[in-house]
């Protein structure tokens, strides 16, 4: 098949020549926030290990007595002989710490965005989407078979010109965004469109795999922004705060049901492992009782973006926007020498033109590393040969492709 390694190659070589081409760097994790990249010991401000909990003791050892009593795999999926009791406990807390009847637990988030949406929107149907929405969401739009519509990044006001004028054409109609923007640290204005989304008979979803465990108590980008029993469809994943992998939906159980039997990446999936269920059951139980856990890596992402006098921080994620993908590799390498690890973000994953250091804030980054950091972050701007380009998140982007 000549042919087929030819187009590979070709494409590697635009890749190459654009500087977007992407490769596994062999990183191990040494336990909180350090990792050894390349024979160096590194800080690292690139992991959504947001509480540093997959390292903890009590998710450690909750993993491994799961191992000892259940083995290593679930054997298939959730409908078929997969659904081991421990599920049950880990929708009760979820739906518990969500404020909803129920809740379901997916393989991962990408698997639950991918067959959350089309259960609910058919061709009948309307999505509405942030522009910036992440790639998840975007998957789980195009695998439905509804009419798709964008708006603005965290624009109510285009959101509701776009209802005004398109929501009676469909028979149901639903809103998508991130409650955090993982690419951005911004909040959705969750509690505004949520108010919209009920004056046009639309269901609201949030994607909030940023925001539990950090946002709001703990609970989440809705209970930040005061709508709390407002968003019906409350997504998230277990792989960031939560410290292992998976995904969820919280909601009515109505819904839950029908996800149950309905949503084809659950159906056909094989299920998480008895371990990581165990494990996410341990994270929430502390999630639960550590209020002050929670409140750190936004307080540690603030005292970054005050030392800079950047914006204040809206979560842990902070973007430093430096414009071309060559300057964010530049950077990187210059806060690498300084001993952090500080991963670049480049097109696709944000739109052209925006490539960016995203720092991701955590609770056991020690606080005089964080105004190092800061102080490295100064340095580097200063010393760029086009100083204007670095700063805090552009007001307009364009969407990523998606």
């Amino acid at each position: 098949m000549r042919s087929l390694d030819d187009f590979a190659c070709r494409k590697l070589e635009e890749l190459d020549r654009a500087l977007l081409r992407r490769t596994l760097a062999e990183c191990l994790r040494e336990g909180g926030p350090w990792v050894n990249r390349g024979g160096r010991r590194l800080l690292s401000f690139s992991c959504n290990d947001y509480l540093n909990l997959s390292s903890h003791p009590a998710l450690k050892a909750a993993a491994i007595a799961a191992i000892g009593q259940h083995g290593v795999g679930a054997g298939a999926s959730r409908l078929v002989t997969g659904n081991h009791p421990l599920f049950r406990e880990l929708e009760s807390r979820l739906a518990g710490l969500k404020g909803t009847e129920a809740a379901c637990v997916f393989g991962s988030g990408y698997l639950a965005n991918s067959g959350i949406i089309p259960v609910l929107a058919g061709a009948q149907d309307l999505v509405l989407i942030d522009e910036l929405a992440h790639a998840c969401l975007w998957a789980g739009t195009k695998l439905s078979a509804a009419q798709t519509l964008v708006f603005r990044h965290n624009d109510v006001a285009h959101a509701r010109a776009l209802l005004a004028e398109k929501r009676l054409h469909f028979r149901h109609a639903l809103l998508v965004t991130d409650g955090v923007f993982s690419m951005d640290g911004d909040l959705a204005p969750v509690e505004e469109l949520a108010a919209l989304c009920r004056a046009y008979d639309t269901w609201v979803m949030t994607d909030d795999a940023h925001g539990l465990g950090v946002i709001g108590g703990g609970r989440g980008s809705a209970f930040a922004a005061g709508a709390s029993g407002q968003v019906p469809l409350q997504m998230g994943t277990l792989s960031k705060a939560i410290g292992g992998y998976g995904g969820y939906l919280c909601a009515s159980r109505p819904v839950i049901d029908l996800m149950k039997t309905r949503a084809r990446t659950l159906i056909y999936s094989t299920a998480l492992p008895p371990m990581i269920v165990a494990a996410a059951i341990a994270a929430l139980a502390i999630i639960e009782s550590e209020p002050e856990l929670t409140m750190k890596p936004l307080a540690k992402a603030r005292a970054f973006t005050s030392r800079l006098g950047l914006p204040e921080a809206q979560s842990p994620i902070v973007p430093l926007i430096v414009g071309e993908p060559e300057a964010a590799l530049h950077a990187s390498n210059k806060l690498a020498e300084e001993g952090f690890l500080v991963t670049p973000i480049r097109p696709p994953t944000v739109p052209a033109g925006t490539a960016r250091l995203r720092f991701a804030f955590t609770a056991m980054h020690p606080d005089e590393e964080v105004a190092r950091l800061a102080e490295a972050v100064r340095a580097l701007i200063a010393s760029s040969p086009a100083p204007a380009t670095m700063k805090a998140l552009q007001e307009t982007q364009c969407p990523p492709s998606s």
